[in-house]
């Protein structure tokens, strides 16, 4: 074969899950789910990752915990453990940059690989087998000629599997498909295109890109008829992830109608996040604060800081509080988030 430069996508299964069971091998096969405390009977509190075999009971991400016990009274209910699942991340991370690829890490439990190779599912294979054998993790791989076509093509892979989606294959598998199981348009956007007639793949990847330009933008029209034909970013870089935000959010057991409450609250959020800003030595230069009300509407608004970029958790949490002036604090809260923004760095 001729040697070519190919794209991997490779995700871990069931990553938070899987971390757990290798923690407790007594787990493995049981039906796992991961979530808030790990306690099933606390109200609002959402399922962050299900095993394999709890999934089979319906169970998946976002659905609360609550509803999960019900579906599975049998199912194990683990709180959630960061730094377990940031340091076998690393691990797994490193074992991608042993391969003479180059790394883009998207998170803890993905990362694109770009490689020049004759045989890209031969390198699949072997990725597999290093991940698993290094950290007891497995993985599925999509392989493509651009991003896109690697990301979808990991869907097709999964459990543990390797699939590969290039522009050969590519209408073939996806044509007959909806536009919102492309990676990348959502079901606003969905909804959208089948106003003007485009429900398929096949039927985006024809459309005429005039007629997308003009009611989608000169930007967003031509891009979305070019994902309708499989066409993405081919570029990998290997620039250390380093996230540009990072948030913390609280849903409460009871509706909080006191507005100290909702005070005490988004500053224990915003001193969390200063905490954390201070060890990676990250100074934030932005804060928002998020609100959902019982009735579920939510708003967030954003402030820059006026002193710039800092760490120093007195100005972050009275930014937070400067923010949370914008609310109408007179209705019953359901949940509070504060989100701050990072200092780029060149």
């Amino acid at each position: 074969m001729t040697v070519g430069r190919w794209i991997l996508h490779v995700d871990l299964d069931q990553f938070l899950a899987a971390v757990e069971v290798l923690r407790q091998p007594e787990l493995r096969g049981r039906p796992v789910v991961v979530g808030g405390l790990g306690d099933p009977t606390q109200w609002r509190v959402v399922v962050s990752t299900a095993s394999y075999e709890a999934r089979a009971f319906g169970i998946h991400s976002g659905m609360p915990l609550r509803t999960a016990a019900r579906r599975c009274p049998e199912a194990v209910f683990l709180p959630v453990d960061a730094p377990a699942y940031w340091a076998a991340s690393e691990q797994v991370m490193a074992t991608l940059r042993t391969f003479p690829v180059t790394v883009e890490v998207l998170g803890w439990d993905e990362a694109f690989l770009a490689a020049e190779t004759d045989d890209p599912a031969r390198l699949a294979a072997d990725v597999q087998g290093q991940v698993l054998a290094r950290t007891g993790l497995a993985c599925s791989i999509g392989i493509g000629g651009n991003k896109l076509q690697a990301k979808q093509a990991t869907g097709f892979a999964k459990p543990a599997g390797i699939y590969q989606l290039t522009d050969a294959n590519w209408l073939a598998v996806m044509g007959d498909r909806p536009t919102s199981a492309v990676w990348g348009i959502g079901d606003r956007t969905a909804a959208k295109l089948k106003g003007v007639g485009i429900g398929s793949v096949a039927q985006l990847a024809s459309a005429d890109w005039r007629m997308l330009a003009g009611t989608f933008g000169p930007t967003i029209g031509p891009s979305l008829k070019a994902m309708g034909m499989g066409l993405g970013p081919t570029e990998v870089s290997a620039e250390p992830y380093i996230p540009r935000s990072r948030s913390h959010e609280t849903t409460f057991p009871q509706d909080l109608t006191d507005r100290a409450a909702i005070e005490t609250a988004v500053t224990g959020l915003a001193r969390e996040l200063a905490q954390d800003a201070a060890t990676t030595q990250r100074p934030v230069i932005r804060v928002a604060v998020k609100v959902r009300y019982a009735s579920f509407f939510t708003r967030t608004s954003a402030m820059k800081l006026p002193t710039g970029a800092t760490d120093d958790h007195e100005v972050i949490e009275q930014a937070a509080l400067d923010v949370l002036e914008r609310f109408d604090l007179s209705r019953p809260v359901r949940l509070l988030g504060v989100r701050v923004e990072y200092e780029r760095r060149e």
